[in-house]
């Protein structure tokens, strides 16, 4: 069975924001779009009436995926785009759809007047409990925001792509994180900028230990195990241009800061097999509320 990249749509501008991002990676990697909408019925009062009925209003929404799907394949010809509308509770069809897909994408709403996301609790719920890599649009992404601009200083969508930015913890990697970061980055034949934070430990922050040579020491072996953890994609990818960037200070801030000039922003979250919750970890929370370009969430271990 091929898998697909999937894309939850509502009708909503950052939904289809999302679609149009899922046709432009569905090109980089020639595997097809299923576009996906959820009917979750409400009963109301108004169900009842005969022109607003829950039926008709079924049969209403299905048209948006139906729309959708015919005018991605106008704007990206050579795509093959399904479209589907099922029934239940958003936040699990789509989990449940994510089992089969390469990709899922979902859309979150921009924050008026500030560069960032909102994310809703449908998006959070399926970030938290999607074991395949869940990207978020935010809502007037275009083509051209992933690309150098031009010799004259103007948005195109034909220049290079911006950067891949991978936020990275040295004291737990996962291999499967910096792979799709690096191979996101060779698909747009583009660089990777791997971003790590750290701070000064707590017994470092009183009395003598204080002093630039302590620090030196610090920087050097979080310098050094950067590095180290980054050998072996070197070696497995040697034609990616890989910039380390590591500097105290919180990873978010840092990771915010980095997707201004970021095609795409990936940073991870732990599965956790627990009975009840999900959790997506305060430096991917943060992220994927105030980063200014697409943001891909990875699970692992």
């Amino acid at each position: 069975m091929t898998r697909t990249i999937t894309v939850g749509l509502d009708g909503s501008p950052e939904s289809r924001a999302a679609a149009e991002w899922a046709a432009r990676e569905a090109q980089l990697r020639g595997l097809p779009v299923r576009i996906l909408q959820v009917w979750e019925p409400v009963p109301d009062p108004t169900s009842q009436a005969p022109l607003l009925g829950a039926e008709t209003r079924r049969r209403w929404s299905a048209k948006i995926p139906r729309h959708a799907a015919e005018g991605l394949r106008l704007r990206h010809p050579g795509v093959d785009v399904t479209a589907d509308q099922l029934t239940g509770r958003p936040s699990e069809v789509l989990s449940d759809a994510a089992k089969d897909a390469e990709l899922l994408v979902l859309g979150s709403r921009g924050l008026s007047g500030i560069g960032g996301f909102l994310v809703g609790s449908v998006g959070s719920a399926v970030v938290a409990h999607t074991e395949c890599p869940v990207i978020l649009v935010r809502a007037g992404e275009q083509a051209t925001d992933e690309h150098e601009t031009d010799a004259a200083g103007s948005p195109s969508a034909a220049t290079r792509y911006r950067p891949v930015v991978l936020g990275l913890d040295v004291d737990h990697l996962d291999a499967s994180m910096i792979d799709f970061a690096c191979d996101e980055a060779v698909r747009r034949d583009t660089g990777l900028r791997v971003v790590h934070g750290w701070s000064l430990p707590p017994y470092y922050l009183d009395g003598p230990t204080t002093d630039l040579e302590r620090y030196d020491e610090v920087a050097h072996w979080h310098a050094s195990a950067l590095g180290e953890a980054l050998h072996a994609w070197r070696q497995k990818y040697p034609s990616l241009d890989v910039v380390e960037e590591f500097r105290t200070g919180s990873p978010t801030g840092l990771l915010i800061d980095a997707s201004r000039t970021a095609s795409l922003v990936v940073v991870g979250r732990r599965i956790r097999r627990r009975p009840f919750g999900g959790h997506i970890g305060p430096v991917t929370h943060a992220v994927l509320h105030h980063a200014t370009a697409p943001v891909a969430v990875v699970a692992h271990d």
